[in-house]
């Protein structure tokens, strides 16, 4: 019940706060204010009824699926590439990262969870030999290569860094030698800096890197009118905001807020304080997590619980590092808060799985 009242929680306050975030931008391209949460709000309906459903289900029937929710997944991402540019992948502000079969979405999301669920699997199933090569390391470097190798094809830099931290979180804790993440991690920071310095598929990550160090004077050339409109809301907010409704940045000046921009307009309607009380929901929801997956009654039960916890924190603490200029600027959205139908859907999936497995964990009812 704590888990399920603190999702429940956050989807109030985000719904509340897209509303707040989204009429100016939804009346002005759309002519309807309600554009954007009425959406929403009907995918979050259909997400919490699929998120009980989800959690009456019995988290180990997800051993058996855990092989056909990769090769979708792994389908999915190759399909954005084979198509790109059509109606099927289209592409929108020079990213390839959709897949629209009568829904539009982003396979990257499902990749994710495949990766949590193909993890949790191996884990469990390899046990004392996790701090072998050939087990401990192996597979799980093999799986990590496909799709994060997919998704940086993609140019989509932010979700590559999600799902690698991700793997490396659930290696580390499930017993992987720290020689081998050396070994990788080493590795893996030279093909970046390569990639970013001699790469023209990535020019624009080096010019978001640019623009990050000082946004207020960029290099000739580099956008940062989206940061410096985010620090300006921010700033506006000071200590208790300008009230609910009544931010300035969102008429058309920070582009669209109803998006990986929306904590700037919870920072500039409801304060520090009010961003506060979200950053505390996202903490006692990190504390949950974790607390569950630690009490589940199996190795399984536990990296499956993790994954899709490390996934909720890691996004969200990027997206909030990003929004305050902390980290440069990329597409990362914030969960609960940004607009989203497939994602939210697909983000309440997983955290029905997540109640299963605080269902049939091993806390004390009383």
């Amino acid at each position: 019940m704590p888990m399920l009242f603190l999702i429940l929680v956050l989807l109030a306050v985000g719904l509340v706060m897209l509303f707040s975030a989204s009429y100016a931008y939804a009346y002005y391209y759309f002519g309807n204010s309600y554009h954007f949460v009425m959406r929403q709000g009907m995918f979050a309906i259909a997400g919490v009824v699929l998120m009980l459903l989800i959690s009456t289900v019995d988290y180990h029937q997800l051993h058996k699926f855990n092989l056909l929710i990769f090769g979708i997944s792994v389908v999915l991402l190759v399909m954005v590439l084979a198509f790109k540019g059509t109606a099927i992948a289209p592409v929108k502000g020079g990213a390839n990262r959709w897949i629209d079969i009568g829904v539009e979405f982003q396979p990257s999301e499902i990749a994710k969870f495949a990766l949590i669920l193909m993890f949790a699997h191996l884990i469990s199933l390899y046990g004392s030999k996790m701090n072998t090569f050939r087990y401990g390391f192996l597979p799980f470097a093999g799986i990590l290569a496909i799709i994060a190798g997919l998704v940086i094809l993609e140019k989509h830099v932010s979700a590559t860094l999600i799902i690698c931290l991700i793997a490396f979180l659930l290696m580390f804790i499930g017993g992987t030698k720290m020689r081998y993440f050396v070994v990788i991690g080493t590795i893996g920071g030279v093909a970046l800096v390569c990639v970013l310095l001699f790469s023209d598929k990535f020019a624009y990550a080096l010019e978001r890197i640019q623009g990050w160090l000082d946004p207020f004077n960029p290099p000739e050339g580099v956008d940062t009118w989206q940061t410096v409109q985010s620090l300006y809301a921010i700033g506006s907010g000071q200590l208790l905001g300008v009230g609910i409704g009544q931010s300035r940045q969102k008429y058309l000046y920070l582009p669209e807020p109803q998006n990986d921009f929306i904590f700037a307009i919870i920072c500039e309607e409801l304060g520090f304080i009010g961003a506060l009380i979200v950053i505390i929901l996202f903490a006692l929801f990190i504390w949950r997590g974790v607390y569950i997956s630690l009490h589940a009654r199996d190795r399984f039960g536990t990296m499956l619980g993790l994954g899709i916890t490390f996934q909720f924190g890691i996004q969200a603490i990027f997206n909030i590092c990003v929004v305050t200029n902390t980290f440069p600027n990329t597409g990362i959205s914030l969960p609960f808060f940004s607009y989203g139908g497939t994602a939210l859907i697909m983000l309440l999936a997983e955290m029905g799985v997540l109640l299963s497995i605080s269902r049939h964990s091993n806390i004390e009812k009383t």
